[in-house]
């Protein structure tokens, strides 16, 4: 019974005593640990250890970005611009060739104006013959100066498809944006360089065929003129007394 009576008396002497946290500090030896502090601690340290990742993450994507801007500063190591400009001026040379009558507009102007149209029906007989063996032989040599573009045209395209298939490989393997921009203007350019053959072709043939149409236009005031001429009675017979017999 005694026990008993012990036994509550201690169960109530702890019950009644200040109730400690569950965090209760506990050590070992002469170390003492707060599992507060503990855990407050390491929550720091996993902050401050993403922080840190973070800023590394960070100065990775600013060198990354300094190396892009790097790559596009970066000039294209090809440029077909003299290949081009000596293309150019190959064709530019072939029409500065023009017999005759060039692509000068006075040039033209004083020709026709010496030779064409109504010039074929002036002078007399020996003029207009010359005026039109000097049409004539103008009218060849525009067919023969056409033959000579279209002929050097025909020669640059090889030299045109080499600069093509360069400009396309190094436009895929631009490395930055100012390559790519680069090659996309000598590709422009070398568009350009077609476009001045064809356009030199073009003229080339057009100069031929305008000029053969004048000398037939001219030709047929000159027979007009000729025919004219040849028609013309003067002032027709007049009769007279003719004495046969003396």
């Amino acid at each position: 019974m005694r026990k008993k009576i012990a036994a509550l008396m201690l169960t109530g002497a702890i019950a009644l005593a200040p109730m400690q946290p569950a965090y209760a500090l506990f050590g070992v030896g002469d170390v003492v640990i707060d599992p507060t502090n503990l855990a407050q601690n390491i929550l720091t340290a996993a902050r401050t250890l993403e922080m840190i990742n973070n800023q590394i993450m960070q100065l990775q994507n600013e060198a990354q970005m300094l190396i892009n801007q790097g790559r596009n500063l970066t000039n294209l190591p090809h440029s077909s611009l003299a290949r081009l400009r000596s293309i150019m001026q190959q064709t530019e040379d072939l029409l500065g060739e023009a017999q005759r009558v060039g692509y000068v507009v006075s040039e033209i102007e004083r020709v026709f104006s010496e030779q064409y149209g109504d010039a074929a029906a002036t002078g007399d007989f020996a003029a207009m013959n010359a005026n039109a063996e000097a049409r004539w032989r103008t009218s060849v040599a525009g067919y023969e100066d056409a033959l000579k573009v279209q002929a050097g045209v025909v020669g640059n395209i090889e030299a045109t498809r080499t600069e093509l298939s360069t400009l396309v490989s190094q436009s895929q393997g631009a490395v930055g944006a100012l390559q790519a921009a680069q090659a996309g203007n000598q590709l422009l350019a070398l568009q350009s360089q077609q476009m001045m053959d064809l356009t030199a072709a073009i003229a080339a043939q057009n100069r031929a065929d305008a000029l053969d149409a004048a000398r037939h236009a001219s030709a047929e005031a000159q027979g007009r003129e000729n025919l004219s001429r040849f028609l013309d009675y003067g002032t027709g017979y007049t009769p007279t007394a003719v004495s046969m017999f003396r």
